[in-house]
């Protein structure tokens, strides 16, 4: 069996298997430590480059732009309810129009339909008349040819 002394003891078999897993095991802590520190200096050398003045400046115009742009939302919500409310009103003044015109028409067609009326009367009765007139002429030249034949 395989045996090796370090520092005066001697370690053989599963005693030389725990020292060597041991060892390695401190080895890849060790390295990892170091990789671990390296990255830690490279990322504190990063921050310590950072320029705070730049961020600062920048985060400033973000937040002017951001003002502007919320009160230029605010102009135009004014301005669409301003035109709302002036759609409305001159909906409302054209209803108002549509119901006045269709109540001067209304009154236009029943006057219309009134003379109409009283034309037809008018002519109906003018028409009865000169029926009856023509009628009377016509029985008055009958009875004339009925009483003297010979006369016409």
């Amino acid at each position: 069996m395989a045996e090796f002394e370090i520092g005066g003891m001697t370690f053989r078999g599963g005693k030389m298997m725990i020292v060597l897993t041991a060892l390695s095991t401190l080895g890849g802590s060790s390295w990892a430590a170091f990789e671990f520190y390296k990255d830690y200096m490279d990322m504190k050398e990063i921050v310590a480059n950072i320029d705070v003045g730049a961020i600062e400046a920048r985060n400033n115009v973000i937040e002017t732009k951001l003002d502007e742009a919320i009160e230029y939302t605010r102009d135009i919500k004014s301005g669409l309810r301003d035109d709302i409310i002036s759609i409305e009103k001159q909906a409302d003044r054209v209803e108002d129009q549509v119901r006045a015109s269709e109540e001067k028409v209304r009154v236009m067609i029943d006057k219309a339909n009134e003379r109409f009326e009283t034309k037809r009367d008018s002519l109906k009765a003018d028409t009865d008349r000169d029926m009856k007139e023509l009628e009377e002429r016509l029985e008055a030249k009958l009875q004339r040819a009925l009483d003297n034949p010979l006369s016409d």
